[in-house]
């Protein structure tokens, strides 16, 4: 169970060395290293991500298989497709991408999940991915209401590959319409895939699913050597999603 000890710098092992299901954490790869713009540069666009908790070192895992959420499989269930519908139409109501990034990763990172206790967006995350986004990867999907921001999410994105990150909400189903926008971009960008890490029930209702960390790895490999596509929100997007049912 040697687990590989990084220096600043250094290069990721391989993914395929993480962790399996008979190691006491799947999926974790190295320890330490640096959590600077590089660093998670060189990892994300490896299917490896940074996840630790105060008092740790930087963990990096590279789990398999791999949650992800393929765009045109997006479900959007009757009673959310409603609330999206009025949401796009409502004249006190806006997506903005990047419109306050540092107040929705503080938010994130002070939101209580059902179940954990604490949150693993400690003040180095929030300071490193602050500094990815300077760099102009990391980047938000705010929801605003009436001027406020009432939920949203944030995520990594190179070239056409999308690694969602964390996601908060002030306001019942605000983080899902920022995710439901994040998708309909996604469709109009032409993106096929926006990573979800973990398994969540909520993730597989939403119409995530696992699949072999190979295949994500290649995907990303392929996606994240494309164009970026531009990082802003029209409300056109929305057509890109079934937002009213079809007529029988």
């Amino acid at each position: 169970m040697h687990l590989p000890w990084l220096q600043p710098g250094d290069p990721f092992p391989d993914p395929s060395q993480a962790w399996d299901l008979q190691q006491p954490a799947p999926g974790l790869l190295a320890a330490g290293g640096a959590l600077d713009v590089d660093s998670l540069q060189r990892a994300y666009a490896s299917g490896i991500f940074p996840w630790f908790s105060e008092g740790q070192p930087v963990l990096w895992w590279s789990t398999d298989p791999r949650m992800v959420l393929f765009t045109e499989e997006f479900r959007l269930h009757r009673s959310l497709r409603k609330t999206v519908a009025r949401f796009a139409t409502g004249a006190r109501c806006e997506i903005r991408f990047d419109g306050d990034f540092d107040a929705v990763i503080r938010a994130c990172a002070t939101s209580q999940r059902p179940g954990q206790s604490g949150t693993w967006i400690v003040p180095q995350m929030v300071a490193a991915y602050q500094a990815f986004h300077r760099a102009g990867f990391a980047h938000s999907v705010e929801t605003w209401i009436d001027g406020r921001l009432a939920g949203g999410l944030y995520c990594v994105v190179m070239g056409r590959a999308v690694f969602g990150e964390s996601m908060f909400t002030h306001v019942p189903d605000a983080s899902k319409i920022a995710l439901a926008a994040l998708v309909a971009w996604g469709r109009h960008a032409q993106v096929r895939m926006i990573d979800c890490q973990q398994n969540t029930r909520h993730l597989a209702s939403l119409g995530a699913r696992e699949i072999p960390r190979a295949d994500f790895v290649q995907q990303v490999a392929l996606e994240s050597r494309k164009p970026p596509a531009p990082w802003q929100f029209e409300p056109v997007y929305w057509n890109a999603l079934p937002l009213h049912p079809t007529p029988a």
